[in-house]
């Protein structure tokens, strides 16, 4: 019994480490991690036992040896595993440097890859060899326990709320310490020591260790008793997960974009199920948008480091169910959001990050071209014959859904009211949306972006043949999706593209968005508000906007009037003077006043102003520094007499304002969207990009920007010959100065409010003043002078 000791003792411990891998293993997507943990406790507590009789100091080496052989053998496996290609010493580095913030961040169920299983691996071997140390040399059973306790712990602090009770292993770890200790408990027979001193020693020492364990109690107890209803805590909810930036957390901007590059090859699309449906095409889903502030719909979602199987979605009842598994080959799509049909459930090929709430896939590092996927989705196609009876939820639980912030405008309200007057079910409100969309607007490609309040109340009320009631499908499931939320309809808009069903290319032309709604026992459903005429009905004869307020009418009064009498007549003629001051001094005297007049104005002008572009460029945050820059950019082309268009981006801003079309004989340039032009005259960071670069910056460039202005040398020089008569031109004029750091800094105060820096605002501010400057100096001397003195910066922004 007393050479079997060590061994039972050791296999206890070995047995205990192994636990904590089961313990771990629930939260994991198959049974690979729980083999290596196992491993790894043999491993270690067996090369504990087999060198207990060497010296030891010479126990950590041997141990260190065999524990960088089992982890690269283990990694090895688990890259197998997970058909990860990576060289391996990439793979191993990878790993050991990543391990912890992956498996924090990974998406449960957890794939069993390198980086996953590494932390669990190493920690288990270390602990081992602790345990068998201290249990096994140096026979201290209770305290060689306490290496197993922790790392059974630890196991548990990782899976968190993802799993429930662990009751099973938890009491097997109990029976296993048990037995450890009882094996090495004192053999009966052993001599004993039975002095006076010996025993008032051990009397001492369990007073000791009574007082200990009641005041342990005591103080402990409560605090534990309070903890055993409570959720344990989420370790996940400390660690950053991966983020996007402005275009991928909001591509319904990148429509119009896309839409302007029809040809522009985006990615392959190959289905690896065989198609049995009808329909020429699929919805291959981009992105899902949740979250809308009045200005910009966005994901607002949290992704979390997926391997290649995902969490699965809800069922729903009675609905039908198919898997498809088609091949993204990426070509041209930028940013980090990858396409698959919805919903996926596993992916191979790519390193991904999942947002469970919306479905939304991304590659953390980002698309390149090239990039190759294998997306499994589980496609669930509810009974639309029960939609006429279906109702919607309501309450906390889709609040996220109905969220509507405030300044929604009047129109867009009495508009939602009369579509909901009479139709009392969800789908009846839905419908009638769907319907008025498709019967009274126009479907244009080159429509500009936007959905904000402003932009959508223009898209619905606006005037036909002024970029009014006509859009992409980017207004068309905004303004459904904001309809139907202020209908009492949970909603969200959905970015994705129209791939043929056979497979093929998918271009910028097949780019769409669409909204959904929620129902009971059918989940989201999509709706179509797109056109289904050429000749849409004008809103006007449908919806007749309502004043806000009564007008009242002016009371009655009697018809007759009074002719004037002789006397008031001659009362009102001119009466000649006798005498007095000539007309001459007279004349002369207002003339000097009204010049006094005019000069002092035009200093309390000049004054007003000059304290106007201080305090926006050098008072207050970096942020309201930069939205000063650009008021005082803005103001310089209105100065100019040329105003820039309210639908165009801060990229598309810039590229105008180096060459902005000139005027038109008689009058100013018209605008494309008057009514629109509240979003950047009351907020200049919402003028933020609203299109992806290769939108901007590539492919076709509109008239707008392409005309030259009265900035540019051929305006200017053109203007100067028509004065002269002459067919002449003179030399041209240098470029005005560059807005790039200008534009970076509206787009960081529009997309990440608080991001700014005092050295941001400053080259902002210095952009803004240069090209001002830039561009009086080509003005001639008496509009250099009215430049100075105009009084429109003071109220154009009020």
């Amino acid at each position: 019994m007393v050479r079997a000791r060590p061994y039972v003792v050791a296999a206890a411990l070995a047995g205990m480490l192994a636990l904590a891998g089961v313990v771990l293993g629930r939260i994991y997507a198959d049974a690979l991690l729980v083999q290596l943990v196992a491993g790894a406790a043999i491993g270690s507590v067996g090369a504990g036992l087999a060198t207990r009789r060497l010296p030891s100091w010479s126990a950590a080496p041997v141990s260190t040896v065999l524990l960088i052989a089992y982890v690269g053998f283990g990694l090895k496996v688990a890259a197998g595993h997970a058909a990860v290609t990576t060289p391996f010493a990439t793979m191993v580095r990878d790993s050991l440097v990543n391990g912890i913030p992956r498996l924090l961040t990974a998406m449960i169920p957890v794939e069993s890859t390198p980086d996953t299983v590494v932390v669990p691996m190493i920690a288990t071997w270390l602990a081992g060899l602790a345990a068998v140390e201290v249990g096994v040399r140096a026979r201290r059973v209770l305290l060689g326990t306490l290496a197993p306790a922790g790392l059974y712990a630890g196991a548990l602090y990782v899976v968190g709320p993802n799993e429930g009770a662990a009751a099973g292993p938890t009491l097997g770890f109990a029976a296993l310490a048990v037995i450890a200790l009882a094996i090495s408990a004192r053999r009966a027979g052993t001599p004993v020591d039975v002095s006076d001193n010996a025993r008032a020693r051990t009397l001492v020492g369990s007073a000791a260790g009574l007082v200990a364990v009641i005041g342990l109690a005591a103080v402990v107890g409560p605090w534990v008793s309070g903890q055993v209803g409570a959720a344990p805590v989420d370790p996940r909810r400390y660690v950053e997960p991966p983020q996007v930036d402005s275009l991928d957390e909001s591509p319904l901007n990148r429509i119009s974009g896309w839409m302007l590059a029809p040809k522009q090859q985006l990615f392959g699309y190959k289905p690896e199920t065989a198609y049995t449906g009808k329909a020429k095409t699929v919805k291959v889903r981009l992105a899902v948008l949740s979250d809308y502030d009045g200005v910009t719909w966005r994901v607002g979602g949290v992704y979390r480091n997926a391997g290649r199987v995902l969490p699965e979605q809800a069922p729903i009842a009675g609905a039908d169910l198919s898997e498809v598994r088609q091949q993204i080959v990426i070509e041209g799509l930028t940013g980090r959001l990858l396409p698959a049909v919805a919903t996926p459930t596993a992916v191979s090929g790519a390193r991904v990050a999942y947002d469970a709430s919306t479905g939304t896939l991304i590659r953390p590092e980002g698309l390149t071209s090239g990039l190759t996927y294998t997306a499994t989705s589980r496609v669930q196609a509810p009974d639309l014959n029960m939609l006429p009876g279906a109702q919607s939820p309501s309450g906390d639980a889709v609040i996220r859904y109905l969220a509507v912030s405030d300044g929604v405008p009047d129109s867009v309200r009495r508009l939602a009211e009369q579509l909901a007057e009479g139709n009392g079910g969800s789908y009846d409100r839905a419908l009638a949306i769907q319907e008025f969309l498709a019967e009274h607007y126009r479907e244009t490609a080159d429509a500009p972006s936007g959905h904000a309040y402003p932009n959508l109340a223009y898209f619905l009320f606006g005037p036909r043949g002024q970029g009014g009631q006509e859009g992409t499908s980017e207004q068309f499931a905004a303004s459904f999706a904001l309809l139907a939320r202020l209908t009492g309809l949970p909603s969200r808009v959905v970015v994705g593209f129209d791939a043929p069903a056979a497979g093929g290319e998918v271009t910028g032309g097949d780019a769409i968005a669409w909204p959904e709604v929620l129902f009971n026992d059918l989940g989201w459903v999509a709706f179509d508000p797109m056109p289904t005429s050429d000749d849409p009905t004008p809103v006007e004869q449908d919806f007749q906007p309502k004043p806000t307020t009564p007008p009242t009418t002016p009371p009655q009064t009697s018809a007759t009037v009074d002719p004037p009498s002789e006397s008031a007549a001659a009362s009102a003629a001119p009466v000649e003077a006798a005498g007095g001051v000539s007309a001459g001094v007279v004349a002369g005297g207002t003339s000097g006043t009204l010049l006094v007049l005019l000069v002092v104005a035009a200093l309390v002008v000049a004054y007003l102003r000059r304290g106007l572009r201080r305090r926006r460029l050098y008072d207050g945050s970096p942020d309201q520094r930069i939205t000063g820059a650009w008021l005082e950019f803005t103001d310089a082309l209105r100065l100019a007499g040329q105003p820039v268009p309210d639908h165009l981006s801060a990229t598309e801003m810039a590229s105008y304002a180096a060459e902005p079309p000139a005027p038109r004989r008689g009058g100013l340039l018209r605008r494309a969207a008057p009514g629109a032009v509240a979003v950047l005259e009351r907020a200049a960071p919402h003028k933020a990009d609203r299109k992806p670069p290769e939108a901007a910056a590539g492919g076709a460039v509109s008239e707008t920007a392409a005309a030259p202005g009265p900035g540019s040398a051929q305006a200017v020089e053109a203007s100067r010959g028509e004065a002269a008569g002459t067919d002449s031109a003179p030399a041209p004029l240098p470029p005005l100065p560059p807005l790039d750091q200008l534009v970076e800094a509206l787009n960081t105060v529009g997309f990440a409010p608080g991001a700014a820096d005092p050295t941001q605002a400053d080259r902002a501010g210095a952009q803004a003043l240069a090209y001002a400057a830039a561009l009086r100096e080509r003005r001639s001397w008496w509009r250099k002078i009215w430049w100075n003195v105009h009084p429109g910066p003071l109220r154009w922004h009020r």
